[in-house]
């Protein structure tokens, strides 16, 4: 699904990701970890096609498409959806007006009509039943006042409506206690398939009890340095980063 090969990547001339190699098939979750600084939030901005990064060497291939010319919304029709870890705020608009106008526009972007509201409102329901949102939150001016678990947890219920081929979830776990990060734990677990596939960012262990990966890779200083399964996250958790830094730098 995914191809990463010798990726660079730098913002004002300053380089950041130094020779990425990654591959993601569908039904897989990655898990990337890293310390502040190595690159992580970085490596979502650039899949996702943000225009501040600039890609100097390398290529990101999604399904045989190479993306380098691809532009951002582009990206999000062809299915990659990316959470933010400071989701904006957007007053005025709310949750549901919201998803109708990003799920329409994706229509729109593949050559459909708009979907009839019936069946907008029954997908609504479903997913918001899925992963146990009240129905007046869906009324709420978009990220307006929310938690950092309601904010969280509406873009979970984002990624259940448009149903992404790969979904890109940067520090999700950012702030949320113990409840919130069960629900959108369990929201992820609920919508993962043999057809999608998930890369979780995180700093830490504690989300990956609760979405279990099938690859973890650690970043430093804008390379992978190292990869295992999911008894890598436990090893980081146990004896920190700088056991892999001294790796790395051998």
């Amino acid at each position: 699904m995914l191809k990463i090969s010798n990726l660079h990547a730098q913002v004002e001339d300053k380089e950041i990701l130094r020779g990425i190699n990654l591959e993601v098939n569908p039904g897989e979750v990655h898990a990337i970890m890293g310390p502040n600084g190595s690159g992580k939030s970085t490596l979502a901005s650039v899949i996702a096609g943000k225009e501040e990064f600039e890609v100097t060497k390398g290529s990101i291939v999604m399904e045989g498409e190479d993306l380098e010319e691809v532009a951002p919304e582009e990206r999000a029709h062809k299915g990659v959806f990316l959470s933010f870890q400071y989701p904006v705020e957007i007053p005025g608009v709310s949750v549901t007006n919201f998803m109708k106008t990003a799920i329409n526009e994706s229509r729109k972007a593949r050559g459909l009509e708009d979907m009839p509201a019936n069946e907008m409102l029954k997908l609504i329901r479903e997913k918001s039943e899925l992963l146990e949102i009240d129905r007046k939150f869906l009324s709420r001016s978009l990220n307006e006042g929310f938690s950092g678990g309601e904010k969280k947890r509406n873009e979970i219920f984002q990624m259940a409506m448009l149903e992404p081929k790969l979904a890109i979830l940067d520090e999700t776990d950012s702030g949320l206690d113990i409840d919130a990060l069960r629900i959108v734990a369990n929201g992820v677990n609920k919508l993962k398939s043999k057809d999608n596939a998930v890369i979780v960012i995180t700093h830490y262990q504690r989300l990956l009890e609760y979405i279990v990966p099938d690859f973890v890779h650690v970043l430093h200083n804008g390379k992978i340095v190292k990869s295992g399964g999911k008894e890598l996250a436990l090893e980081l958790e146990e004896k920190g980063y700088d056991w892999l830094k001294q790796e790395a730098a051998v």
